[in-house]
């Protein structure tokens, strides 16, 4: 059963339902109905030129998506076709770089080794070694008259060092001690005290002690022997420092790094992770690159040098060099780096041996010919071999297949040489060829 107010209801909701289908076939709905259809069609055909509007524009190779790429510019990490763009090995930054200023220093000193078994300086040959005998016993009161000594246990020597930085007085360091004279060996012998002067000429060292010899010599009548250099030896910890080398570390907030190997890419990282690791812990960037060997740090507020040099030095840093390819003839020693790139070239080696023997001969006379005589002939033999040059196709587009494709070759060091200058001139080896 349907209630009173239902029934009441009833025909005004068909009555609305008949006037909104009368309104909507009307010439207004026709219109409307028409829009709706236009629009959709105007959407549908966008999207279809927007799309054939892409493909076109999408590149064709990872060659052309680079070359996009380069021209809007990016991430040099996103390219596609070679990892060159990408850092090398990571490396502390105490490694790769270090604090201008703070170094080593070079010290040099003449003076005397004695207690050599007779193979000292000869002092006809080496008279200045006499002199400084006669010298030194003078300050010790003793007056030798000249050439009163023939002796040859003793010889003249040059001591050399390197005083690190930050040496106080005090301080050990090792030296260097190498014959100055004619003397055959250094073995056994003892540097008397012997004053160590920089090039501002202080003495900033006093060395003295038994050397240390790695080689040694032996001699008879008929036969020698010499292994190593035995005139030329170390004192370890021989020099004691009696002069501090200022410097100017603490001198002001301003430090600069300088890299061992300078490049740009390294030093604008180098700048970039200190200043993330002191925005961390410090709250202020501290590092401003200056070129591609320096980068200047401030120090901050409330911080000894010492300190915040040791927080940053431990800090990774992703490093980058120079395509290089460095070649050593005299040895056959032959180092590629790891950017080296070759162009695809085929590459056809050859080598040519001439062997050249002479084999002379006696040329007798006949029997019984009073004027003959024996003479000596010349017999050349000349040999040439050629061997067969084999092909090889070299496109280096990383260091393993650049390696595979000249081993391909099958030639000696001295080949690989000759081969690399070759690609170089023909301007497909994209690095820096070293020769030493």
């Amino acid at each position: 059963m349907t209630s009173h107010s239902q029934k009441k209801w009833e025909p005004v909701l068909h009555m609305d339902m008949r006037n909104i289908t009368r309104c909507f076939w009307n010439w207004k709905g026709w219109v409307l109905v028409f829009l709706i259809l236009f629009l959709q069609y105007s959407v549908v055909m966008s999207l279809a030129a927007n799309e054939n509007d892409l493909d076109a524009r999408r590149p064709s190779s990872k060659a052309a998506a680079d070359a996009i790429w380069l021209g809007s510019g990016g991430d040099p990490a996103k390219m596609h076709y070679a990892n060159l763009a990408k850092p090398g090995i990571v490396a502390r930054l105490k490694d790769i770089a270090e604090i201008q200023g703070v170094r080593a220093n070079q010290l040099v000193g003449y003076g005397l080794v004695i207690g050599l078994n007779g193979t000292g300086d000869s002092l006809r040959n080496a008279p200045f070694t006499e002199q400084s005998m006669r010298a030194m016993l003078d300050n010790l009161g003793i007056s030798p008259p000249a050439g009163a000594t023939r002796a040859n246990n003793m010889a003249a020597v040059i001591v050399t060092a390197d005083i690190p930085a930050f040496a106080t007085p005090g301080s050990r360091i090792d030296v260097t001690v190498s014959s100055l004279g004619d003397a055959t060996s250094l073995q056994g012998g003892a540097l008397i005290m012997t004053s160590l002067l920089g090039a501002d000429g202080n003495a900033y060292a006093v060395a003295q002690g038994n050397l240390t010899i790695s080689g040694f010599g032996a001699q008879g009548r008929a036969q020698s022997l010499t292994q190593g250099v035995p005139t030329s030896g170390r004192i370890p910890n021989g020099a004691l420092v009696e002069r501090a080398v200022s410097g100017n570390f603490n001198a002001d907030r301003q430090v600069i790094l300088e890299l061992r190997n300078p490049d740009f890419s390294t030093a604008i990282r180098v700048a970039d992770l200190i200043n993330m690791f002191a925005s961390s812990r410090y709250k202020q960037d501290v590092a401003r690159e200056r070129d591609a060997k320096t980068v200047v740090l401030r120090k901050p507020q409330k911080l000894s040098m010492a300190r915040f040099i040791a927080e940053i030095e431990g800090l990774p840093i992703p490093t980058d060099e120079i395509a290089r390819v460095v070649v050593d003839e005299r040895t056959g020693t032959v180092v590629i780096g790891e950017k080296v790139r070759v162009s695809r070239v085929a590459i056809s080696h050859g080598s040519l041996t001439v062997r050249v023997t002479e084999t002379p001969y006696a040329s007798q006379p006949s029997p019984f010919n009073e004027n003959g005589r024996t003479v000596i002939l010349p017999q050349t033999e000349i040999k040439a071999n050629e061997d067969m040059a084999s092909i090889a196709i070299v496109g280096g587009t990383d260091l393993d297949n650049l390696i595979k494709g000249l081993n391909q070759i099958g030639v000696k060091p001295s080949g690989i040489i000759a081969i690399l200058q070759a690609i170089k001139t023909a301007g497909a080896l994209h690095a820096e060829l070293v020769v030493q």
